[in-house]
């Protein structure tokens, strides 16, 4: 018997059918409904031979699902209703009983915290493994300089180890955004019922328990349309991609050949269809590409929510396919970040030659005016006329006769060109944070102590 006269229009079940794409929460909604059937049974809704039919079942279609046996039907509205369809297929009209207690509303926001949890964890380990070879790859190029850049211009000199290690820690916060993003997903929903709660006694801790959950949801109206876990992780992952596409953006240009800096493995590159010569940094560049594919998902996501009325709206089925693609969007990037960190080999003689332009020590010529007194904003008027003076000439800084320097900067001595010595400029870094060698081994040292936590949280 159905409330309805008419069956539902086909145009209707296409937009109202979730199924093509929550199929992937099988697996959380039979560890729920195990967990559900057992608390009904410690409660004395069902009896011990009814609790073993359902796990029977349910170990049936979990057995089918694993397996691609299980069959969808075309009245399947999403897998939860398949799964109980299935379950009843199976058992009988005791299949029936395991929606007691409970709504579609609580059952489905406590599958998708699952899954929550489930990926945070994963781009959690992933995140380590990525922070683990930055770090790998910073160690062994400890002492190779480079220029850093900024405006996309040269501006001072940093040992490569250093900048690896800005893209650890960019990592590192994200790893923090998902700790805390798997954290909001343990609190409980199910139980909630559709709106109000439930007509029974049930024992929502102990189910919490046996799911993993750390507490339950002091609200049922709150607990069945808050997807704050959802915006959570989709944040967290728009922001990682962000840092992946910086990372990537720079895998591009330093394997260019203007820079010369890397070349990328094999193995994470293609030729053209046309030009024989080339090996195009294909995944460096996707790197870029999806991370604004991420960040549409986390705004489509707030439009669904924005101004959203309590509880639940079939609006909030429209959170699934951003989660989703954003899952696979992130650990398909953070993967390919890792194969190429691991596999790029850079090139110390073009690193090197690029760094050891003299007019990176611009700032060091100023501050050698400062340690004598000079204001700094005046000491940075006096290197620009210098700096606008040699290349008038067309000569290096250090190519300036004392004669010149006397009349350009007379404060300045023979300590002028012991600073544009080129292995002045990264040693006078000294500064907490700076790319001076002792401070960047202090980093390392940090970095270290970091992963290995991490590797314990992670486990």
């Amino acid at each position: 018997m159905s409330r309805f006269a008419d069956p539902q229009d086909p145009r209707f079940r296409a937009i109202n059918t979730s199924i093509g794409f929550d199929y992937r929460l099988a697996p959380h909604d039979l560890d729920q409904s195990t967990a559900h059937a057992r608390m009904l049974a410690r409660v004395g809704i069902l009896s011990d031979d009814e609790l073993a039919q359902l796990e029977r079942g349910l170990e049936e279609v979990r057995a089918e699902i694993a397996d691609g046996r299980f069959v969808v039907k075309d009245d399947d509205e999403d897998i939860h209703m398949a799964v109980e369809r299935r379950l009843t297929e199976i058992v009988g009209p005791v299949g029936g009983k395991l929606h007691t207690a409970r709504s579609r509303n609580d059952q489905v926001a406590t599958d998708v915290a699952l899954f929550v949890h489930e990926r945070a964890h994963v781009a959690r380990q992933m995140l380590c493994q990525l922070m683990t070879l930055l770090a790998d790859r910073a160690e062994e190029h400890v002492d190779w300089s480079m220029p850093g850049y900024t405006h996309l211009q040269r501006a001072q000199p940093v040992y490569l180890s250093h900048h690896l290690m800005a893209h650890f820690w960019r990592l590192r916060r994200d790893a923090q955004r998902f700790e805390f993003c798997a954290h909001q997903a343990q609190v409980m929903p199910l139980g909630s019922g559709a709106l109000a709660g439930v007509n029974f006694e049930t024992d929502r801790d102990g189910i919490a328990e046996e799911l993993g959950f750390t507490s339950v949801a002091p609200n049922s109206l709150d607990a069945v349309s808050n997807r704050d876990f959802v915006l959570d992780y989709l944040s967290a992952a728009a922001i990682c991609g962000t840092h992946l596409s910086q990372l990537g953006a720079e895998l591009v240009l330093w394997s260019s050949e203007e820079f010369g800096f890397v070349e990328l493995p094999d193995a994470f590159a293609s030729g053209s269809s046309i030009m024989p010569q080339k090996k195009n940094p294909d995944a460096a560049e996707l790197l870029r590409g999806k991370a604004p594919r991420i960040v549409g998902h986390l705004t489509a996501l707030h439009g669904v929510l924005h101004a959203l009325p309590l509880a639940y709206n079939k609006d909030l089925q429209e959170d699934k396919e951003h989660l989703f693609d954003t899952v696979d969007t992130l650990e398909l990037a953070l993967n390919a970040a890792s194969g190429m960190v691991d596999g790029a080999r850079f090139h110390r003689e073009r690193l090197s030659q690029a760094a050891s332009d003299e007019m990176l020590a611009a700032t060091d010529v100023a501050d050698l005016l400062v340690k004598r007194g000079m204001p700094f904003r005046q000491a940075h008027g006096v290197v620009a006329g210098l700096v606008r003076h040699s290349i008038d000439r067309g000569v290096a800084l250090s190519d300036l006769s004392e004669d010149e320097l006397a009349e350009l900067a007379p404060s300045l001595d023979a300590g002028y060109y012991e600073v544009l010595a080129q292995s002045s400029w990264l040693e006078s870094k000294v500064s907490a944070g700076g790319t001076g060698l002792e401070r960047v081994r202090e980093q390392l040292v940090l970095a270290r102590e970091i992963l290995q936590q991490q590797s314990t949280l992670t486990r």
